[in-house]
């Protein structure tokens, strides 16, 4: 089947396309997107023509082509479906003054764990916690508090799937030792993990409850890890109040 023919390979071209767009650092030409794909030149602009057409890329001025206004309306949409509300930025905020810290507000939905917003500045490329897909589950506080959250077979199948890779010397890898861990956040309420998932980062998080059928939301912060073992006291209080107020109807996460 020719790469240009409707069908499963022209659609996976498409999305390798957005994917690639969607993690540069700035526009990205057609000839540079023909050379990662491994495709022709025609091949990317016959797929280019309804992307930007539809409004999922734009055409930068000094060239090539970057993320177009239809992608913020796709992740209104995605926030609404993992119970984001519009309250959630103002709950965030609030929890980054309380905190010191960076706040984010993470999702658990069909076997997927996203961070959905956060108050971390999108112009730090540098950041080691960004909204998207969490790849590290297993590594952060927000993953752990929502694993801790679903059944053991579940969480099973979700490891499985995803894997427990080593990111730092600290990182939990095997099962038995990821259980314990999930038994003691269970126990107090909270998860941290200190240096797991980067090793000059600490998180926090606990889940906010009521998230719904099948969905589990959860607040959390980062921070240095010398600023956290400062003021490990006042980070906890912070998170937690902001999840009684959310609990309360602060966040507003009725989809």
């Amino acid at each position: 089947m020719s790469s240009t023919t409707p069908g499963p390979q022209s659609v996976e071209r498409a999305l390798e396309i957005l994917d690639l767009v969607a993690d540069a650092g700035g526009p990205v030409g057609a000839k540079a997107m023909a050379r990662r794909l491994g495709c022709s030149l025609s091949t990317v602009y016959h797929l280019l023509g309804p992307l930007t057409a539809r409004g999922h890329l734009v055409r930068a001025r000094g060239g090539g082509y970057a993320p177009g206004p239809r992608v913020a309306a796709l992740h209104r949409s995605f926030q609404r479906h993992v119970g984001a509300g519009p309250g959630v930025g103002e709950v965030l905020a609030k929890l980054r003054r309380a905190s010191g810290a960076e706040a984010y507000f993470t999702a658990y939905r069909d076997g997927r764990i996203t961070v959905v917003d956060s108050t971390a500045p999108v112009t730090d490329p540098d950041h080691p916690f960004v909204p998207g897909p969490e790849v590290r589950a297993h590594a952060t506080a927000h993953g752990k508090v929502l694993l801790a959250g679903v059944e053991r077979g579940v969480r099973r199948r979700y490891l499985a799937e995803h894997g427990m890779a080593r990111f730092t010397d600290r990182t939990i890898t095997t099962a038995e030792r990821f259980e314990a861990e999930l038994a003691r956040v269970r126990g107090q309420g909270f998860a941290v993990s200190v240096g797991e998932a980067d090793p000059a980062y600490t998180c926090v998080a606990m889940v906010v409850p009521g998230g719904g059928e099948g969905v589990l939301h959860a607040l959390s912060v980062s921070l240095p890890t010398a600023e956290f073992r400062r003021r490990h006291a006042r980070v906890r209080a912070a998170v937690a109040e902001c999840v009684r107020g959310f609990s309360g109807g602060a966040g507003n996460t009725g989809a």
